[in-house]
């Protein structure tokens, strides 16, 4: 289907409804032509001076610009059928001009109208050959009428003024169909862009995060984005109605909208919309400053929590970076006398193997602030491969021999298979502690023993360690918490051990993960990468 863009568009696309028009004001003047020949009207011009010329031309040009009304819109063959179109427009406004002598200057301003508009379809070469062909045809009609010895009606004067008009209305028309054919051009390109800038912002808008919804003063939400949309619950054909009730859909934020529209400050607690849906924390705008509508925005009050987060965290780690930098120092003190003691000959073996402990612990210690300054600086992990099996081994047992267990147990499930793995063994050191000391702390059933097992496994390329107790295990509600930092449900803990776990376990591409027992207990399980397991399998 053609497109229909103005008749000033493109010089080789005009649409039909264009040629259409030209071609009825063909038909028009041929009408007009016969009704001055064939009709009442020759009474107020006179008798034609060559009745049967004037009849003939009458005829065959109207003939021709009906078949031209139904031949003449095929917008491909433009240039020719003006040409032609115009060349018979010419032709005929001559002969009716010589055989209806008093009605000549009428059919040579009539004659105007098609130079003009033949002009402007048309290039130029063709529009003012065309005029020319117009002004030739006039002035070799008067020779005509000289050579016949008829009275001539027009002098030369007139044809003159007639010739220069049709040479200076084709190229006046000409140069503003060009005027006209850029700025069509300019307006469609801007129009383009706009409609690409509006579709943008449109799917901009859609794809938001963050809800915005647009309220009449009705109360009527007219539009609303997706995120918006699954927050309220409203789906595509409400929306399209336009007869969802914010009221309806959200009571709460209709009411706090309705409180900002009476000129109250907007309450800044977050609300919950729908039940099992993030809180959000509703935010107002005016669209216009003389309109009804207003905007709603309804942020994510768990997005707003996340950064609030992470700037603590962020603090966190500064002082941590400063705290540990002050551990140093005594930490320091307490190594070099303890190896001082140890030189002492008046020690006894008990008291020697006390200092070992404390020189080991104060080396462990270390470790653990070298680990929280490289988590504070984000220094990256310094993996080693090593076998996860005996450093498991070598973990409880060291466990067992630094810290009073007393009744407690602690148990390792080896194997007897190695489980190479790739990690930084500081890392993996201060990791399983706060693991196992977790388990110890949480793992038992009111005054029983605690029994926690640790055990090794091969998945695939990766090597897998599972800390696990016996205890009352985790709770559904809170295990999609337990990374969270400053989450504790201790009232003496500080909610970072399982953060800096994971954490740790992050920066040596490992993954900690909780897993459900069917048995009773808790089971956190780190998945490390084995020393192949970048490689394609």
């Amino acid at each position: 289907m053609p497109s229909r863009t103005s008749f000033i568009d493109r010089i080789e696309s005009i649409p039909q409804r264009e040629l259409y028009f030209f071609a009825l004001y063909r038909l028009l003047g041929a009408g007009l032509i016969a009704a001055l020949v064939f009709s009442p009207l020759t009474e107020l011009i006179g008798a034609p001076r060559h009745p049967r010329l004037a009849a003939n031309v009458a005829i065959a040009y109207a003939t021709l610009a009906v078949a031209l009304l139904i031949w003449g819109r095929k917008e491909r063959w433009l240039t020719p059928i003006v040409l032609f179109s115009v060349s018979i427009d010419i032709v005929a406004a001559t002969l009716a001009a010589h055989a209806l002598p008093d009605a000549s200057a009428g059919i040579a301003m009539m004659l105007l109208f098609n130079v003009a508009a033949a002009a402007m379809l048309l290039r130029l070469r063709y529009g003012m050959a065309l005029a020319a062909v117009a002004s030739i045809a006039i002035v070799l009609e008067y020779l005509w009428t000289q050579l016949t010895g008829d009275v001539a009606i027009r002098s030369l004067a007139e044809l003159a003024m007639f010739a220069t008009s049709y040479v200076a209305t084709a190229y006046i028309c000409h140069q503003i169909g060009l005027r006209a054919r850029s700025n069509q051009a300019l307006a469609e390109r801007r129009g383009a862009a706009v409609a690409n800038l509006v579709e943008i912002n449109e799917l901009i808008i859609r794809r938001m995060r963050t809800g915005v919804i647009v309220v009449d003063g009705a109360n009527r939400v007219s539009m609303a984005n997706e995120a918006a949309s699954a927050l309220i619950g409203a789906g595509a054909g409400q929306l399209a109605s336009g007869q969802l009730d914010l009221a309806d859909a959200a009571p709460e934020l209709s009411r706090r909208l309705q409180y900002w529209r009476n000129g109250h400050p907007p309450v800044e607690t977050p609300l919950q919309l729908l039940p099992e849906h993030p809180e959000v924390l509703p935010r107002f705008a005016r669209l216009l400053a003389d309109s009804d509508l207003a905007l709603v925005f309804l942020d994510d009050a768990t997005v707003v929590s996340r950064r609030a987060e992470s700037l603590t965290l962020s603090a966190m780690g500064r002082f941590s970076a400063s705290l540990a930098h002050e551990i140093r120092n005594p930490l320091t003190a307490i190594s070099y006398a303890s190896q001082l003691l140890e030189e002492s000959t008046d020690i006894s073996e008990g008291d020697r193997r006390l200092l070992q402990i404390i020189q080991q612990q104060c080396q462990r210690t270390n470790g653990i602030v070298e680990s929280v300054l490289g988590l504070a600086r984000r220094e990256r992990a310094n993996p080693e491969n090593l076998d996860l099996a005996e450093f498991v081994r070598n973990f409880v047992g060291e466990y067992r021999s630094t810290l009073s267990i007393e009744t407690d147990s602690l148990e390792a499930l080896t194997g007897h298979s190695p489980a190479p793995a790739l990690v930084d063994p500081k890392h993996l050191h201060q990791l399983l502690t706060a693991l196992v000391h977790n388990a110890l702390k949480y793992g038992r059933i009111q005054e029983e023993p605690a029994r926690v097992q640790l055990r090794v496994a091969v998945q695939g390329r990766n090597a897998v360690v599972d800390v696990m107790d016996h205890g009352p295990g985790i709770p559904e509600a809170v295990v999609a918490q337990l990374f969270r930092p400053f989450f504790t449900t201790s009232e003496h803990g500080t909610g970072l051990g399982l953060y800096i776990a994971r954490e740790l376990c992050g920066a040596n591409q490992a993954r900690l993960e909780y897993v459900s027992s069917a048995h009773g207990g808790a089971c956190f399980r780190v998945i490390l990468p084995g020393p192949h397991s970048l490689l394609p399998a």
